[in-house]
């Protein structure tokens, strides 16, 4: 997809994402989220196609400098699909293996995190498409969240959702 293409693509996401959105300009100037997607896209490239020798050491320079603006840290190895939108992003966490699919909705304080060192390979979880996971959830390990599938705020995700389940508590288990 186009630069400008995606660009639009993902102010759109905040528009659909957010009704308190009054605009464009105004999302494109102060959605935290938005500018962690877009740096994340920058550093992703980075990572994946190292241009020039030291590559991945500025992707990881300038993620970190992308955290300390907008508070939300999307480690440059993750893979990110089209239109996430995180809503009051601060404190959101998207670690290295993280997958995460199309049209999904991240809340404040969200964590897609590993579960120790684990081996090498897949440590962090793989999110579907059109998934919402709320305010403060952690979801940590090599787990699967199924498309269309929502993380209910503070719950603690160990083990796979099916698509289209609601999960909710500590640790989180199925409505």
């Amino acid at each position: 997809m186009r630069l400008i293409a995606r660009l639009r693509d993902d102010v759109r996401a905040v528009r659909a994402g957010d009704p308190a959105a009054r605009g464009s300009v105004e999302i494109v100037l102060v959605y935290s989220g938005l500018h962690a997607v877009w740096a994340y896209r920058l550093t992703s490239r980075l990572w994946r196609t190292r241009p020039f020798p030291g590559a991945r050491v500025v992707a990881r320079v300038l993620s970190q400098l992308a955290r300390s603006l907008t508070g939300i840290e999307i480690h440059p190895g993750a893979t990110i699909g089209r239109r996430l939108f995180i809503d009051h992003g601060m404190g959101v966490v998207i670690g290295e293996t993280a997958v995460v699919g199309d049209d999904v909705l991240l809340y404040h304080g969200v964590t897609l995190g590993g579960r120790g060192a684990g081996p090498a390979g897949r440590r962090h979880p793989s999110v579907g498409d059109r998934v919402v996971i709320g305010a403060g959830a952690a979801v940590l390990g090599p787990v699967t969240v199924g498309d269309d599938a929502s993380v209910g705020a503070g719950a603690v995700v160990t083990h796979d959702v099916s698509p289209g389940d609601t999960v909710v508590g500590v640790p989180a288990r199925p409505l």
